[in-house]
């Protein structure tokens, strides 16, 4: 036995106990302005890190990878066909995926087919099947041994299943399954994916994303009550802004509690499994100060209850014009730094010197809960 534990002991070496997920986070999608000389997702990348997150978000797809305005790269990429080639040949997507970020979420939407969700084709399935295999693939190979996880989903689904954007009229005809089988080809993809492909202390995951649940908590049409059941992925993010208009602890809890409900188990995966994908108050409805607080109600409420994850929508606002923006930012378009950018710099500065601190004293860094206690702890203050 002793042997055997000293043969083991350079393997164990290699991986250090991870420190625990900062839980707090933001995305980098559809940003309509910059202000270096940088491609759009890595200033983004480089400013998410200068605020000292551990989590990047962002999108790969025909629409957001390349063009002109609101994409990841300015210009085109034609050589490059799919999302593996993407991950692994475009310099700006290689470069990003390469920082040290731990947790990835991508909105992964391939390119060799021509639909998506509720416009997915059965005809396709072999195509979207390869694509997501071979991103998974090609993740879970490069970055063996590296503690980084990744997150591979979609935006909105109530949205893909509605695109007339009519939370009162049905789905259309054959939307419904037609989601419910993209979903399953994708999770089948990455599991299958996972099986084969040797790699170690490295993550890949699937999520949908629901947008209306607040609206359905007693039934009627939606992606929580009529597809979740019916599938089998790894985590549902709830982009919550239904559930941020009245008393935002209660109403939150209320669809977390309806989503959690919904999903069907999985018991290799510890923990909660619904995250917040997208909350944030628009500086067109909202006063700077008034963003701030509210997202800190957020925070406590999404925290409290179990979400893994709670992202901020978003670095840089992606709705409407420099003469009457959205808002949604943490800088805005004059390249101020907002109150919420400060309110995450100093929570993840604190995290950091808590999980050194801890793991100074102690020898280890503490598990997931005893930190989400203490991060409780910090944003009730």
């Amino acid at each position: 036995m002793r042997l055997l534990l000293f043969a083991l002991c350079p393997l164990l070496s290699a991986f250090p106990a991870q420190p625990p997920n900062m839980l707090l986070g933001t995305q980098a999608i559809g940003g309509r302005y910059q202000f270096t000389q940088d491609e759009p997702l890595l200033e983004s990348a480089k400013l998410i890190a200068e605020l000292g997150s551990g989590i990047m978000k962002f999108s790969i797809s025909k629409q957001a990878s390349f063009g002109k305005t609101k994409v990841n790269v300015r210009g085109s990429n034609p050589g490059l066909q799919t999302l593996a080639e993407i991950a692994a040949k475009e310099p700006t997507h290689r470069a990003v995926l390469d920082m040290p970020f731990t947790h990835f979420f991508i909105w992964a939407y391939p390119f060799t087919t021509h639909g998506s969700a509720g416009t997915y084709k059965p005809a396709e399935r072999d195509l979207e099947y390869l694509e997501m295999f071979d991103l998974t693939a090609h993740l879970l190979r490069t970055y063996s041994g590296s503690g980084k996880k990744f997150y591979l989903g979609h935006w909105e689904g109530d949205w893909h299943l509605r695109p007339h954007f009519d939370p009162k009229q049905p789905f259309p005809e054959h939307f419904g399954e037609n989601f419910i089988a993209w979903l399953k080809v994708r999770q089948q993809a990455i599991d299958d994916a996972k099986r084969d492909t040797p790699h170690q202390n490295v993550e890949v995951w699937h999520y949908t994303e629901a947008n209306l649940v607040e609206p359905f908590l007693q039934g009627g049409q939606c992606l929580a009550n009529d597809i979740l059941p019916q599938v089998d992925v790894d985590f549902v993010s709830y982009s919550c802004y239904d559930s941020l208009q009245r008393g935002i602890r209660d109403d939150l809890h209320a669809a977390l509690n309806h989503l959690e409900s919904k999903l069907n188990p999985k018991p290799g995966i510890p923990g909660k499994r619904v995250f917040i994908g997208e909350y944030g108050f628009p500086a067109r409805r909202y006063s700077a100060e008034v963003t701030d607080r509210k997202s800190i109600d957020t925070m406590i409420a999404a925290l409290e209850w179990g979400c893994p994850f709670v992202l901020y929508w978003e670095l840089y606002d992606n709705e409407g014009t420099p003469e009457k923006p959205g808002g949604f930012w943490l800088i805005n378009e004059q390249n101020e730094k907002q109150p919420i950018w400060h309110t995450h710099q100093r929570y993840f500065a604190w995290a950091r010197k808590h999980l050194a601190d801890a793991k100074q004293r102690t020898g280890q860094y503490p598990a997931e809960a005893e930190f989400r206690a203490a991060a409780l702890e910090y944003l009730r203050r």
